[in-house]
C-alpha cells in the first residue's frame, strides 16, 4: 500500500470504502517468510486472489538494500483435500504446485514437471505457501541469518527456480499466473509412492468463447485446466466490441421420449451473451456477461447450487420467474398479488413459480439453492437486455 494512504485510513470521510484496503492491510510483515528476522522489510506491489489460492508480487529487502524479487503463492487446499479423501488418502504438511508465468510481452515459462513447487503449510495465513526469490544471495558483503537461511533451498519456503528467474528480474511486468495444485508423491510416513495422483486444476471450470457461430457448439467451451490470477489493474471496453455467443434452448431440455416436455423449448429458441468478463475477475466471482433474449425467446427456469446470481435489466421489459417461497415477500402459491404457474425446471421437472414482471432497472437476485428464469413475451417488439453477475457462494 502506498504509505500516504495510511494518513486517510481511519479518515471518517473514508470508512465507507474502506474495504479498498482490506488485501493490504493483511499483509504486514509478521505473515511473511523472511520476517522472522527484523532484518527484512516486504515491498508487496501487487496481490491477487482467487477462491482459496492468493499471489502476492513484490521485492524482499535486506537492512534496506534490495535483496530480491519475489512471488507468493498460498492455498487453503480444501479442494485437493476432497479429491484425495476419495482414495483415503489425506492431505498433510506439504503439497505441490504447478506454476505458468506471462509477462505484458505473452514471455511465458512453466515450472517442469518432474519440479514442481513445493507449498509448505504455515499456520500463520492457515495456508499451504512458498516463496519463489529470483536470487538467494545476499546484497552486497551483508549475510542471511540462520533464522531466514534455514527456510533456503530447493524444495524449501523460499526457493529459486531457474525457470522462473528470468521472469522475476522485472516482477511488475509479471500479468499473469496460472496454478494447479498436486498431492506429494509420496504417502506422509510410509514414503509408499503414488501412482494415482489427484490434482486441484480448478475443478473443471471453462470459459465461453466464441470459436464459432453454432449455436450452443461445444467449441465455445473453453476448459481452463488451472486457476488464473491476472494482475492486469484495469480494462476499459465496450460491450458492443463484444462477439456474442449463441445458445439454443439455454437451460432446457428435450423429455425421454425426443420430445420436448418445456413448450418454449423449440429449436428456434436461441439467446445470446456476451461474455464481458470471466477470467480476469477475482474473488468469487466467475463471470459477468451481458444477455439479449429477442421477442418470444426463453432463458430456462433453472436451479442454482453452490453459486448466486444476480440479473439487473438494461432494456426493454419481460417476464421473471421465481420459485414460489423463495423470495417470501411476494406470498405463497395462494396469493394472488403475481401469478403461479408451473414451470418446467432444468434437470429437475415441474415447480410452481411466480411470474414476475421486469424492466430496465428491475433486478433478480438468486442465492444457492434458489430458481430462476426469463422470458421476453412474444408480443413484444424490442429485445430484453440484462447484466449478469454469477459468483460462488462461498
Amino acid at each position: 500500500m502506498d504509505p500516504r494512504l495510511q494518513s486517510i485510513a481511519s479518515d471518517p470521510a473514508n470508512q465507507i470504502f474502506s474495504v479498498v484496503f482490506f488485501p493490504d492491510r493483511i499483509y504486514h510483515s509478521a505473515y511473511l517468510n523472511a520476517t522472522r528476522s527484523s532484518r527484512y522489510r516486504y515491498d508487496v506491489l501487487e496481490v491477487r486472489g482467487y477462491h482459496e489460492v492468493i499471489c502476492l508480487k513484490g521485492h524482499v529487502f535486506l537492512d534496506g538494500n534490495l535483496c530480491a524479487n519475489f512471488l507468493r503463492i498460498e492455498y487453503r487446499g480444501s479442494r485437493l483435500t476432497e479429491a484425495m479423501r476419495s482414495t483415503s488418502r489425506l492431505l498433510r504438511d506439504r503439497c505441490s504446485a504447478w506454476v505458468r508465468l506471462t509477462t505484458s510481452t505473452n514471455a511465458q515459462t512453466v515450472t517442469p514437471d518432474e519440479h514442481l513447487l513445493t507449498l509448505h503449510w504455515d499456520d500463520w495465513v492457515n495456508a499451504y505457501q512458498a516463496e519463489v526469490w529470483d536470487t538467494l544471495e545476499p546484497p552486497g558483503r551483508s549475510t542471511h541469518p540462520l533464522s531466514v537461511l534455514a527456510l533456503m533451498g530447493r524444495d524449501n519456503e523460499i526457493t529459486c527456480f531457474p525457470e522462473i528467474t528470468p521472469m522475476l528480474a522485472d516482477v511488475r511486468a509479471i500479468r499473469q499466473v496460472e496454478l494447479s495444485f498436486r498431492e506429494p508423491q509420496r504417502v506422509y510416513a510410509s514414503g509408499a509412492l503414488v501412482r494415482d495422483l489427484r490434482w486441484d486444476n480448478n475443478l473443471e471450470r471453462t470459459h465461453q468463447a466464441p470459436n464459432t457461430a453454432v449455436p450452443s457448439s461445444q467449441d465455445n467451451t473453453v476448459p481452463d485446466k488451472n486457476y488464473m490470477l491476472d494482475f492486469q489493474r484495469g480494462w476499459y471496453k465496450s460491450a458492443k466490441d463484444v462477439t456474442p455467443v449463441e445458445y439454443r434452448n439455454a437451460m432446457m431440455l428435450p423429455g425421454s421420449d425426443g420430445r420436448y416436455t418445456n413448450p418454449d423449448a423449440a429449436d428456434d429458441n436461441i439467446i445470446a451473451m456476451r461474455w464481458l468478463f470471466q477470467r480476469e475477475l477475482g474473488g468469487s466471482m466467475i463471470f459477468f456477461h451481458e444477455v439479449t433474449i429477442p421477442p418470444g425467446k426463453v432463458e430456462g427456469n433453472h436451479q442454482h447450487v453452490g453459486s448466486e446470481e444476480l440479473y439487473y435489466i438494461i432494456q426493454g421489459s419481460g417476464i421473471a420467474y421465481l420459485r414460489v417461497g423463495d423470495d417470501p415477500s411476494l406470498g405463497d402459491e395462494n396469493d394472488t398479488r403475481y401469478q403461479t404457474v408451473t414451470r418446467e425446471v432444468f434437470g429437475l421437472g415441474p415447480q410452481q413459480f411466480k411470474q414476475l414482471p421486469v424492466q430496465a432497472g428491475n433486478m433478480i437476485f438468486t442465492k444457492s439453492g434458489g430458481m430462476h428464469g426469463i422470458r421476453n413475451p412474444r408480443e413484444n417488439t424490442q429485445d430484453l437486455k440484462f447484466v449478469a453477475f454469477l459468483y460462488h457462494s462461498e
